[in-house]
């Protein structure tokens, strides 16, 4: 399995909203996604940092998909 690409805070926001998320809240640096079906997600927001590459797998964990489905809406 290969190691997930190095991601831009905006492009998994970007990717989540494309999947049918939208923001609930925001506490901080950190985003809250919610979809309709009671799937969520959390994603730090920090400016000029990239999202550590462990975190996507981690998100697409949480919301049911795979990392390769997850990457498809980029």
């Amino acid at each position: 399995m290969p190691k997930p690409p190095v991601l831009k805070p905006r492009e998994v926001c970007r990717i989540l909203e494309a999947l049918g998320f939208s923001i609930v809240r925001q506490r901080g640096s950190h985003v809250q996604y919610r979809h309709a079906d009671g799937r969520g997600a959390t994603v730090p927001n920090h400016p000029g940092r990239d999202v550590s590459p462990v975190l996507p797998r981690q998100i697409a964990k949480d919301i049911s998909l795979t990392i390769e489905e997850f990457l498809q809406h980029r």
